[in-house]
């Protein structure tokens, strides 16, 4: 497998959360956590974009993807609404996450 160069640059305000990292050898990807403030409360039927802090630098010709979470998918119905969210190459902004509320309840993003 080709090993490629990313580079992670921090926002001063998620310098306290964990970067993200591969859970085992097989998974194929990494967990991203939210880098809000606040809570965000996601009502039903509701869309929020959701912070994380960190801004990628990937080589030409690559991309990333973010990805909805199957658990949370299934259990409370929320998933990312534009599935897979493409980073491109020449992306230098935040990586901030579009969550939708497919599910009945509403749902509180913590940081984290």
């Amino acid at each position: 497998m080709e090993k490629i160069e990313v580079r992670v640059t921090v926002d001063e305000s998620a310098r306290d959360l964990p970067l993200p990292e591969y859970k085992s050898d097989a998974a194929s990807g990494m967990d991203l956590l939210a880098a809000n403030a606040e809570d965000i409360r996601l009502e039903s039927g509701g869309i929020a974009v959701v912070p994380t802090g960190l801004h990628i630098s990937l080589p030409e010709g690559f991309e990333a993807q973010v990805r909805p979470r199957s658990g949370l998918a299934a259990r409370h119905g929320i998933t990312v609404v534009n599935a897979p969210g493409t980073i491109d190459a020449d992306y230098r902004g935040e990586v901030r996450v579009i969550l939708g509320n497919l599910g009945s309840e509403p749902f509180v993003v913590k940081r984290g």
